[in-house]
């Protein structure tokens, strides 16, 4: 199996959360008509990050395998840029009406939307319905996109991931825990696993944002699925009371210890390690963590001693466990004035294979409709891909609506949130000082 580095996943992340800065000039540079040159492309060119392997491998075997006869009429020619670079690479393409004819998307939804308004993104939506592919993709990948993108498909989902709590079994069983329903279960197993001197949870302090995923998915389970569109819409604030409450309970964990010792200083590839190695009973992420559980090398546990459960429910809460938190990675568009038939060629036949090639190569999910029979790596492998195909209805993640300035301040606070140096009430105010532009 080829998976990305942890330098790739850690840049997937990033584009979850990072900054829509690069956007200041971006209307002025791309001008009232843009979209891209509107001469036929001469090859099927796609500009993609250099911290991310996946895509480009794909469809490097697609074009000489299902996809070849796409390829022939129109050969695909890679470019990459450091994932850093991309935003200013992307506002310079548009300015010189040069986009590529596919790319990844900017580091925040907020990018890509200036882009399509400038009519320099395809329509995705009516162009994969005419067609007659728009069934290949998952609906549940659907919503998370029209989440992200104002309720329009801007992107596909060469990546789909959706979070929760992976857990270790046979830490589990020995202690004899079942897998918490409720939040009250799920601190229960947490103090009885503390009781036996074993660490409940591995997180990443440093990142900030497996902690501040807690407070969201407390959030969706406590108030429901708008919880945090309303604070974005200005209906709610997260300084009031009920918002506070999912502050103080993702506290109250950390006062208890059960994030092991300085989990402010502890980054990603620790933390991951810590629950792989049996460090750590249970570790809140995405399923992009399905690549690291089928390392052998990593992973000592064993893939078979690994379950995947939902953020449980808050008792009286109006969310729902089978909302799951979900993200498309870094998402691929196209240029509007690019998109001909040799281009269409080349969609029909992506959204047709690259589900089940990137699942049988490289043991990534994606948001595409695997067609061809692919053996799941491991048992939580298809316990993932069930859940999301079942999955109706989708969530995000707690900054994916802020603005650049508040994702930030709560990433960068979230330790002292849990290691007793910031209240709760201090932290959402901190948060929503910055939201509210303060």
């Amino acid at each position: 199996m080829i998976t990305d580095s942890s330098a790739a996943r850690r840049a997937r992340f990033a584009g979850m959360t990072a900054s829509a800065a690069a956007m200041v000039v971006l209307v002025s540079a791309c001008g009232g008509t843009g979209g891209g040159s509107a001469s036929a492309p001469k090859n099927f060119s796609y500009l993609s990050v250099t911290e991310n392997t996946t895509v480009k491998t794909a469809l490097a075997t697609l074009s000489k395998g299902q996809c070849k006869s796409a390829n022939d009429a129109l050969p695909l020619k890679v470019e990459t840029v450091p994932q850093a670079s991309l935003d200013q690479k992307l506002q310079l393409l548009a300015g010189q009406n040069a986009l590529p004819v596919q790319f990844a998307a900017g580091n925040a939804p907020a990018l890509t939307q200036q882009l399509a308004k400038s009519g320099q993104v395809a329509d995705l939506e009516a162009k994969l319905k005419d067609l007659g592919v728009y069934d290949q993709l998952e609906p549940a990948a659907v919503s998370t996109i029209k989440a992200l993108y104002g309720g329009k498909v801007e992107v596909l989902p060469y990546e789909y991931n959706i979070e929760g709590i992976f857990y270790n079994k046979k830490i589990f069983t020995a202690n004899g825990l079942s897998v918490p329903g409720t939040w009250d279960e799920l601190v229960s197993a947490a103090a009885k696993l503390e009781a036996k001197g074993i660490q409940p949870f591995a997180a990443s302090g440093q990142q900030g944002w497996p902690l501040t995923r807690l407070i969201s998915g407390y959030l969706y389970r406590s108030l429901g699925p708008d919880a945090l569109k309303d604070v974005a819409d200005g209906k709610a604030k997260l300084t009031d009371p009920q918002y506070v409450k999912a502050a103080e309970e993702i506290a109250a964990l950390g006062k208890k210890g059960y994030f092991g010792k300085g989990v402010g200083s502890i980054d990603y590839d620790t933390a991951m390690n810590e629950f792989l190695s049996g460090k750590a009973g249970m570790l809140y992420m995405g399923s992009w963590a399905l690549a690291n559980i089928a390392d052998a090398k990593q992973n000592t546990v064993g893939a078979d001693n690994v379950g995947f459960m939902p953020f449980p429910a808050v008792s009286g809460g109006k969310g729902a466990i089978d909302q799951y938190p979900s993200n498309v990675g870094l998402g691929i568009t196209l240029g509007a004035k690019s998109f001909d038939k040799k281009t269409g060629a080349w969609v029909s036949c992506i959204t047709k294979n690259y589900g089940s090639t990137a699942l049988k190569d490289q043991g990534t999910i994606s948001g595409f409709k695997v067609n061809t029979e692919v053996d799941n790596a491991n048992e939580v492998t298809g316990q993932v891909r069930d859940t999301i195909s079942s999955s109706k209805q989708n969530v995000l993640w707690f900054e994916a609506l802020f603005s650049t300035k508040a994702t930030t301040i709560s990433q960068s606070n979230a330790a002292g949130l849990v290691n007793g140096s910031l209240s709760p009430q201090k932290f959402m105010q901190t948060v929503q000082d910055a939201l509210s532009g303060k």
